[in-house]
């Protein structure tokens, strides 16, 4: 073989293991390539779980921003209406009591003796009448006459001894109390047997 031949084939393996080399190298850097790839799905994924439970999060705090929401809107309505009663027995309470003057008169007047019928029937007729617009408002007469006295409900403006009624007894009524509900518009004033 010539030096030239010779040459060329310790030239020709020198080149072909650097072939080689290129290839392995070529081969690593893709599997390195491959692994990041793998990575970042998993690493993709965590950002996903993680996005997944900021919404949760999120979701959870506008329904609990809901609920509270909706309790405090329950609470303005009931209270809201509470006052609407309140104002409108208020407002009954007071019509009632412009009233009462005219209640006391025709009661009076129906104590009176009449030789007239007809006047005494026409009395008779507009106290009826009064009595049922303010049962109607809710309004009722405190009973008193023959009821043990109650400071809550009756007024005594005198007191006697009489036998004939039991000791703390209402004997007598000068002026009918009158109550909404369980609130007293006016009591009545009566007289206490002791």
């Amino acid at each position: 073989m010539s030096k030239k031949e010779n040459k060329a084939e310790q030239t020709a393996p020198e080149q072909q293991e650097p072939v080689e080399q290129q290839a392995e190298v070529q081969t690593e850097p893709q599997a390195e390539q491959t692994q990041p790839q793998g990575e970042s799905k998993s690493e993709s994924a965590d950002p996903l779980l993680t996005e997944l439970e900021s919404l949760k999060d999120q979701v959870a705090q506008q329904e609990d921003k809901y609920l509270r929401l909706a309790a405090e809107y329950d609470n303005y309505r009931r209270r809201t209406a509470k006052e609407k009663d309140s104002i409108w027995n208020d407002a009954k309470a007071d019509a009632a009591v412009a009233f009462l003057p005219v209640y006391d008169n025709l009661e009076r007047a129906l104590k009176q003796e009449t030789a007239d019928e007809a006047f005494k029937k026409g009395v008779e007729m507009t106290m009826t009448q009064l009595k049922t617009v303010l049962e109607k408002l809710g309004i009722t007469e405190i009973p008193a006459l023959g009821e043990t006295f109650d400071p809550n409900l009756h007024n005594a403006v005198m007191h006697v001894e009489d036998e004939n009624f039991g000791e703390n007894t209402v004997c007598d009524v000068f002026q009918a109390g009158f109550q909404l509900g369980d609130k007293v518009i006016r009591f009545a004033m009566v007289k206490v047997a002791n």
